[in-house]
């Protein structure tokens, strides 16, 4: 069996005195595509945090590729390979999109990460807008520009929030084709999704959480046998 790449045991993580996490198990293989799933509060935001030692203290076993990573500061975490693609993105806005592009640093090795003519190949609209300042960007196109940033690290394991919220239709198509993309080529994919009917199609496996705990976990197959459960869940 192969080592999971992100595997967490009993996680309990708190903001300041807030209890936020409450023993969180979750495995993750190579290769796969995760949905984490739960009403907004559920602690699935926590959970990507978390990962990264971006709450307060936190406590129980978080491995990723098979190293432990509880006592580890974030810079070191993120050099195992993770990105980490937040909810509100991040883009420098005075920065073209080819400058947000080229922040990271070329890597040299079997890890290195994309290259600009790839990523543009994958998303034609920033392509297009490579000249345009962050600010200029639609929320789609810094959407893409957020997720294309990671594929230049190098990382293998991407945690992705909410990428499809507030989008346009067609810009959610285009982030589901990046995913079956980024699929295809061995990435193993987090996401924390409230759409539904984005996620429902993308993933292998599904977790639901509900007050900081783990509540379902099922493969795609079973999907529609346990959409009453889910309904009852998430009110989808």
């Amino acid at each position: 069996m192969a080592v999971p790449a992100l595997e967490i045991k009993d996680l309990h993580a708190w903001y300041g005195e807030s209890h936020v996490l409450h023993g969180v198990d979750m495995v993750v293989q190579p290769g796969e595509v995760v949905t984490l799933l739960g009403r907004n509060g559920a602690g699935r935001t926590t959970t990507m945090r978390a990962v990264l030692g971006l709450t307060g203290s936190r406590k129980g076993s978080i491995k990723v590729h098979g190293t432990e990573t509880i006592g580890m500061a974030t810079h070191r975490i993120a050099h195992l390979g993770i990105g980490y693609c937040p909810e509100e993105r991040g883009i420098f806005a005075s920065l073209s999109a080819e400058e947000n592009l080229m922040l990271p640093p070329a890597l040299k090795g079997p890890d290195k990460g994309m290259s600009v003519d790839e990523i543009y190949a994958m998303f034609p609209n920033l392509a297009e807008r490579r000249n345009s300042q962050g600010t200029r960007l639609s929320g789609g196109e810094q959407q893409m520009l957020a997720v294309a940033r990671i594929l230049r690290t190098g990382a293998r394991l991407l945690l992705l929030d909410e990428i499809s919220e507030g989008l346009a239709p067609v810009i959610v198509q285009a982030l589901a084709r990046m995913i079956h993309t980024l699929r295809n080529k061995g990435y193993t994919i987090v996401m924390v999704e409230q759409n539904f009917r984005f996620a429902a199609p993308l993933a292998d496996r599904f977790y639901v959480m509900e007050h900081g705990r783990m509540v379902e976990a099922f493969a795609a197959k079973d999907l529609e046998a346990k959409m009453p459960v889910l309904s009852e869940l998430l009110g989808v």
